[in-house]
């Protein structure tokens, strides 16, 4: 067998490959795309029986996506994705002073896979179709967190400003609520603004209720007094605030685009109907789901294996008398994200899940703790569902024992 060491940077890649003793075969730098990987395959062809079997080649690279890996999954190699944490506590067994170089994370990166290759995980067999859902729903999740975050900008800027802003406004993020501060960022132009002017926008952001009640509410915001504002820094506040209404609708307007391309890849997979019927999970969280379990049938051996991806079962530190379990905190955060608003939702949604989390409440845990444990339970269950390929059913989910198991 060879080893191949793939330490990539954004325009290149450093390899070496090794034989099954670590004797070094040969080594070099080669350029990101097609002429480096045709340089690879060279490079592997060279070392390689004619007769020899594609997998008889193991690649560590740390990354598990991008051209570059599906053209070695392509061309039948084995390829390790191992986690760059890993790959750094490995070199530590060559050198503690701290040096570092490109070409010596190629040596250690074939080393690592040339040793310890059965513990570590292969790159998952994921289709072209899963992939196209986790790239969107990636990017949607970025999008909504970004727009988060200039929410909180544009409400410091308003505590520090336009106080009144903050207090009329229930949603920073709503479409009337952007509108409005959008004609008038500042306090001084916001008193000017009408009713039938504040009514209007409510109408177009499509509130219902006694609108005009709620217009005179938000004028009568406007109108009450604040510490004044020296004019030249309101002026500024005002370019600020302005300026963080137009990210805030730009990336509204993309996050819906975005939604619709993550609908449209996520309603083709063959799973989306078993993802959808799980409690908790919406279009929009069963695609995030999808795009970080992937949709490789060989990839998580039983639920356990896929309970431990998730981050959602806890671990156990062990040392002499001291045994301690702890949450998991080394683990994908988009996926734990999204499994934890499934768990929170769950409540609702399933009266099993219901009963499962207040039995566990009851025995003193905390709220996240208990829907930590919830969503571990879940987990589980989605595992069962998408190996038999059979939708969520309350009854087989969750038991009369359930409960009791919980308690006790």
């Amino acid at each position: 067998m060879l080893f191949v060491g793939d330490d990539r940077a954004e325009d290149h890649h450093d390899v070496e490959v090794q034989d099954g003793t670590g004797r070094r075969l040969t080594k070099g730098r080669l350029p990101e795309g097609l002429a480096g990987i045709t340089r690879l395959h060279e490079l592997v062809g060279a070392h390689l029986a004619e007769d020899a079997d594609p997998a008889e080649v193991v690649v560590g690279i740390e990354t598990d996506r991008g051209p570059w890996v599906s053209a070695l999954v392509a061309a039948g190699y084995q390829v390790i994705a191992v986690n760059p944490v890993q790959a750094a506590r490995y070199r530590e067994r060559y050198s503690t002073s701290g040096a570092k170089s490109d070409a010596g994370d190629a040596h250690a990166l074939a080393d690592m896979v040339r040793t310890d290759r059965h513990q570590l995980r292969p790159v998952a067999g994921d289709s072209d179709l899963a992939e196209a859902v986790k790239v969107t729903a990636r990017a949607h999740q970025t999008l909504v967190w970004d727009r988060t975050r200039q929410v909180q900008r544009l409400r410091a800027a308003l505590v520090e400003s336009f106080p009144a802003a903050v207090a009329v406004f229930d949603d920073l993020d709503a479409a009337d609520t952007l509108e409005l501060l959008e004609k008038a960022p500042a306090p001084d132009l916001a008193r000017r603004l009408t009713v039938a002017q504040i009514s209007a926008a409510l109408k177009r952001a499509r509130r219902r209720g006694d609108l005009a009640g709620r217009a005179r509410a938000i004028r009568a915001g406007f109108q009450a007094g604040q510490l004044p504002v020296r004019p030249a820094t309101a002026a500024a506040y005002g370019a600020v605030v302005r300026a963080q209404v137009g990210l805030i609708g730009t990336l509204t307007t993309e996050i819906g685009r975005l939604g619709a391309q993550v609908d449209a890849h996520f309603g083709q997979h063959p799973d989306a109907e078993v993802l959808l019927s799980q409690p908790g999970l919406g279009p929009v969280l069963a695609a995030r789901v999808l795009a970080e379990f992937g949709d490789d049938p060989d990839r998580y051996a039983d639920a356990k294996a896929r309970k431990n991806y998730a981050g959602t079962s806890p671990v156990t530190r062990a040392s002499g008398k001291k045994t301690v379990v702890m949450a998991r905190y080394a683990r994908n955060d988009r996926l734990a994200d999204a499994l934890h608003q499934q768990a929170f939702s769950a409540l609702n949604a399933s009266p099993g899940a219901r009963a499962y989390y207040d039995a566990i409440r009851a025995r003193g845990t905390g709220h996240h703790a208990a829907l930590r444990q919830l969503g571990n339970r879940l987990v589980g269950i989605l595992h069962g569902c998408l190996k038999t390929h059979t939708h969520y059913q309350e009854a087989t989910a969750w038991p009369q024992n359930v409960a009791s198991d919980a308690a006790a």
